[in-house]
């Protein structure tokens, strides 16, 4: 049925408006000729008032004077009977007119004022002018969007998750042949909980699922069903519910479940908050499920240690599917899935990116792809260079670079001496990572990088950690070594090198005065994560005395390292300055004293067209970053 046009509406509530008040109006106007009753009263007395009109029960009285003017008065009560009978004897002419009755429509106005407004009410709640779960109707509806046709996503569109794919495909079959599994007296977990870091594709992969058991989808996020009003939350778990089993066998997907299922007891009054009441409700709707049912509930997380223990015991959430980073294998398949309709040039190699790009997950890939595709459409090429993509890594990690920035040339030869230091300890110590490229190009708060040329590792040793706490220093022992003097550059050296030394000795036994002992717990999420400390003040200043040893130790095995090779370092630095960004190769060619090659471009147009390439910092299981 088709809906009254908005402007129709509010025509005829005007006319209706207008109609009433012409009514009021024409009820209490006043006609002309009012005088006062005294004046009436003199009037009478000498003779002048031919003829009185009175209303039974009213106190306005009107009249003729004998020189044919009328009039109108009031008196302070109705007039009796002896008072007209006086007005009588007086020779006036008197005429009593019966009340007046109240006019139909002055008892209809309100009521078709009331009716009109209720009515515009209803209109503008069912319109849908801002959608209808915004509507005053559909309060408590649940905001889930239904997806009937099941998404074109498949496995073949996820990679890098090869472990969650196996643990879901058992679910797929499932919905695809619920009967085979009944039949066998088989139960299918109600509940399956992805949990893993933010952008590594928990979404993605559960749209997969429902797209290759080409089943309905049915999606939500887990702040939809928390409000400040008591019950709705509860009230939209139902519907959600309900929802699903008419579209059954189908995928609920709740998406940042721990913003409904955390832990419960923390609430204002002893658990009785809306937030554990549609948490209470989610409990007993995923009860409610009958032995053959075909409704898989999902859900997503990055917090799984926040969640409440009985949304997480068997019978509701009983497989958690951890879904972590990709390896290098995994990064080279997203990068080729992401590709997909992007053209690419001859000299892009997605297997050499794909090992330059450690820690990142398939957000990062997707969003450097992205960037590579901006970029060569900003430049003017029809096609994505292997230049574009490595540009896009930096933006993606660091920002773009300051090209506009003025660096004096004191601040040059500080930063190149720098990062030249961070290079050649890279380079020579026997267990740290080697050089992929180092700059002195800025970008984001950094004048300058050293860039690691890293592998996925998951096993650290007591060397290689010593190594990178030395490689952090070398920058500083640089700094001190040729000019004699220290700077602020080394903030963040400091800061990575300090944690390392902490850990090795708080947390992974690496000292030999403190031995095999967990000083501190720390709690890994994937969100970060925090130490929780376990030992007294005492202890407490030991460990201070023994990391600020070890960082010493290190800072000076470095630095008479830099010293043995001072020569190579002047060369290294010279040639930064000379021509500000060096690969891996033509590092390697400095070191040995050996020419480079001319670039085509002079030193002040390589800023804008050689820019650095920055690997993520990940510490351990991981990397640490090089300035």
């Amino acid at each position: 049925m088709s809906r009254l046009p908005l402007n129709f509406l509010v025509f005829v509530l005007g006319l209706l408006l207008l109609a009433w008040a012409f009514s009021l109006a024409g009820t209490v106007g006043n006609p002309g000729g009012g005088v006062n009753y005294t004046t009436f009263l003199e009037d009478l007395q000498a003779g002048r008032v031919k003829e009185v009109v009175v209303r039974a029960g009213e106190t306005r009285i009107q009249g003729t004077l004998t020189d044919g003017s009328t009039f109108t008065t009031y008196a302070a009560s109705p007039p009796d009977n002896q008072t007209l009978e006086a007005w009588m004897r007086k020779g006036v002419n008197v005429r009593v007119e019966p009340p007046q009755g109240q006019s139909p429509l002055g008892f209809l106005w309100p009521l078709l004022l009331v009716g009109l407004l209720v009515g515009a009410l209803f209109y503008f709640s069912r319109s849908g002018r801002a959608g209808p779960s915004d509507s005053a109707f559909s309060f408590t509806k649940s905001r889930a969007k239904v997806l009937t046709e099941a998404p074109k996503v498949t496995f073949k569109d996820v990679a890098g998750a090869e472990e969650a794919k196996e643990e879901l495909k058992e679910i797929v079959e499932f919905l695809k042949n619920p009967a085979r599994f009944h039949e066998l007296g088989a139960r299918i977990p109600k509940g399956v909980l992805l949990v893993g870091p933010p952008g590594v594709g928990k979404t993605h992969i559960a749209r997969a699922v429902a797209g290759e058991a080409k089943v309905p989808f049915i999606t939500a996020s887990g702040s939809d069903f928390v409000e400040m009003f008591v019950g709705v939350g509860a009230a939209r778990v139902r519907d959600l519910f309900e929802t699903a089993k008419r579209h059954a066998p189908c995928i609920v997907f709740i998406d940042e479940i721990d913003a409904v299922g955390r832990r419960r007891g923390g609430g204002v009054g002893g658990g009785n908050d809306e937030r554990e009441q549609t948490l209470n409700q989610l409990l007993v709707e995923m009860d409610g499920f009958e032995k053959d049912s075909t409704i898989i509930v999902m859900a997503a997380t990055n917090r799984p240690d926040v969640l409440d223990p009985a949304l997480l015991r068997p019978g509701r959430f009983d497989r958690q599917v951890a879904i972590d980073a990709p390896d290098v294998r995994g990064r080279e398949q997203i990068l080729r899935i992401h590709a997909r309709g992007k053209p690419l040039a001859e000299d892009v190699d997605l297997a050499l990116l794909a090992k330059r790009t450690p820690g990142f997950v398939g957000a990062d890939l997707e969003n450097l792809l992205n960037e590579a595709a901006l970029l060569a459409a900003r430049e003017g090429r029809k096609k994505i260079t292997m230049k574009d993509l490595e540009e896009a890594a930096d933006r993606v990690m660091m920002g773009p670079a300051k090209k506009s920035l003025v660096l004096t040339p004191r601040d040059r030869r500080i930063t190149a001496y720098h990062e030249a230091g961070h290079a050649l300890a890279a380079h020579f110590l026997e267990h740290a990572d080697g050089v992929h490229k180092v700059t002195i190009v800025p970008r984001g708060r950094a004048l300058g990088f050293m860039m690691p040329r890293r592998e996925d590792m998951l096993h650290w040793s007591r060397k290689r950690l010593l190594d990178q706490i030395a490689v952090a220093l070398a920058g500083r022992a640089a700094e001190e070594l040729v000019f004699e003097d220290v700077t602020t550059g080394a903030e963040n050296d400091f800061r990575q090198a300090t944690e390392l030394a902490r850990r090795m000795i708080t947390e992974w036994g690496m000292h030999p005065e403190f031995g095999p002992v967990a000083y501190a717990v720390r709690e890994d999420t994937y969100l970060g994560g925090y130490d929780v400390r376990q030992y007294s003040e005492e202890t407490a200043k030991r460990i201070d005395e023994a990391v600020r040893r070890l960082i010493e130790e290190q800072y000076q095995r470095v630095k008479h390292l830099l010293q043995e090779k001072r020569e190579v370092l002047e060369r290294v630095a010279e040639t930064l300055l000379e021509r500000e960004t060096l690969t891996a190769e033509e590092f390697q060619k400095v070191v040995e004293g050996l020419p480079l090659e001319e670039e085509a471009s002079t030193p002040q147009e390589r800023p804008e067209k050689e820019t650095p390439r920055v690997v993520p910092k990940v510490k351990p299981g991981g990397a640490l970053g090089g300035a």
